[in-house]
């Protein structure tokens, strides 16, 4: 295979979320509503060539905005913080913890001390509402942090997009939507 004939990125992250992450049955998704399918991306993202391709992407979409800080919501976000590390960004990673931590530094953002001057870009494994996304999003403007845009690898088509960037202010991108990943879904419209 030359080099020019090698996949993007993108096309190599749909493969490994259709042969990985693509979980078909009645499933709870995190906003509480029933669906018949789910894409858990983290089976996707942590295997070598879904991370690979992960890190190019959030890496070149880190440089594209400015960011100097790439985060969100603890669990979904955290593969994807260290991917752009791993993809060379140069970039804080930090994670958003549910709750304030009671012991230690009593900290809710979690890695590298953010400065006032950094361009956080929030991220998301799976938007569907929207809802963890936005929390993040109250954490880091509850200490002053400004978002420079957000990003998720899967875009379930559900609204969260929109209810995510009306709630930012800022641009908001999905390298992918539940259409790439299974286009013959029985709820497609």
């Amino acid at each position: 295979m030359t080099l020019n004939a090698q996949p993007t990125a993108r096309a190599r992250l749909i493969d490994e979320l259709r042969t990985h992450a693509l979980v078909i049955g009645e499933v709870v998704l995190t906003s509480g509503r029933t669906a018949q399918y789910l894409v858990d991306a983290k089976r996707a993202i942590l295997r070598p060539a879904g991370f690979l391709a992960l890190a190019e992407l959030v890496a070149a979409q880190a440089q594209a905005w400015g960011a100097s800080a790439v985060g969100g919501m603890t669990m979904g976000a955290d593969p994807i913080a260290c991917a752009a590390l791993a993809g060379g960004a140069d970039v804080k990673a930090f994670f958003v913890r549910k709750e304030v931590k009671q012991h230690g530094l009593s900290r809710r953002i979690e890695g590298p001390v953010l400065d006032d001057d950094d361009r956080c870009m929030l991220v998301e494994d799976v938007v569907t509402t929207g809802g963890s996304t936005i929390r993040a999003l109250e954490a880091l403007r509850d200490e002053g942090r400004q978002v420079c845009g957000v990003l998720a690898i899967c875009d379930r088509l559900a609204g969260g997009a929109a209810a995510i960037e009306q709630a930012a202010g800022a641009p908001f991108v999905s390298l992918t939507t539940i259409d790439d990943v299974y286009p013959e879904r029985p709820d497609r419209e």
